[in-house]
């Protein structure tokens, strides 16, 4: 007598999926490590404190040219607190930190995840997690967007300042690829001027200070 031929898992899953009368689920996102551990605000955080890149006068009349409409006062508050929410919920375990600074939400990237070592090119693997994150910058478009660059200590000074500046227009570019207007872009590196730790004498802290962020200032009228 013969018996049937046991089913493989492959195939029992799909059984079972039929016999639950669920569909297949999509695979879930990725989950990125983060390489560092990852101080709050650190020791540069005075360089938030200051007015958008390239003073807010200037770049309120570019949103103004965009035909951009800036926020009430009684409505920043809530668009802020929206934004923040939407991407807390977006960017949910791969590595990446969404901070309430004052008045501004700031999206932190380990430099690791998005850039290889002396590269200024986004990696094609975070693509399409940068993307994510473009989409709703570009939907929330009533906020300036101030990309900001920063590395370690390790070579000198003048080379990771160039560096930084690199990987910022290069984030910059990319947003801008992705459909957020250029009227509301700047960039700038920061080089080794602006660490999370002052003294980067551990990988741990210097994978810290190694990041890129993007800052959202809401636009008032």
């Amino acid at each position: 007598m013969q018996f049937p031929r046991p089913l493989s898992a492959a195939a029992l899953g799909c059984l079972l999926v039929v016999i639950s009368g669920c569909a297949t689920a999509p695979p879930p996102p990725p989950i990125i490590p983060r390489p560092a551990e990852f101080t709050p605000l650190g020791l540069g955080a005075g360089y938030l404190s200051g007015d958008v890149i390239g003073g807010r006068k200037s770049r309120a009349a570019k949103l103004r040219a965009a035909r951009i409409r800036p926020l009430t006062p009684a409505a920043a508050a809530q668009y802020l607190a929206s934004t923040e929410n939407e991407l807390r919920v977006q960017t949910a375990g791969i590595g990446l930190d969404v901070l309430r600074v004052g008045d501004s939400i700031l999206i932190r990237i380990p430099a690791a995840l998005t850039f290889d070592a002396n590269s200024a090119a986004v990696k094609p693997q975070f693509d399409a997690t940068l993307k994510e994150v473009a989409r709703t910058v570009k939907t929330r478009n009533q906020s300036f967007v101030d990309v900001l660059a920063h590395t370690d200590t390790s070579g000198s000074p003048q080379y990771n300042l160039a560096l930084s500046q690199k990987r910022a227009t290069a984030v910059a570019t990319y947003l801008a690829g992705h459909g957020v207007a250029k009227a509301r872009i700047a960039s700038k590196g920061y080089g080794e001027a602006a660490p999370l730790y002052a003294v980067d004498t551990t990988e741990t802290q210097r994978a810290a200070n190694r990041r890129v962020e993007i800052r959202l200032v809401p636009y008032r009228a």
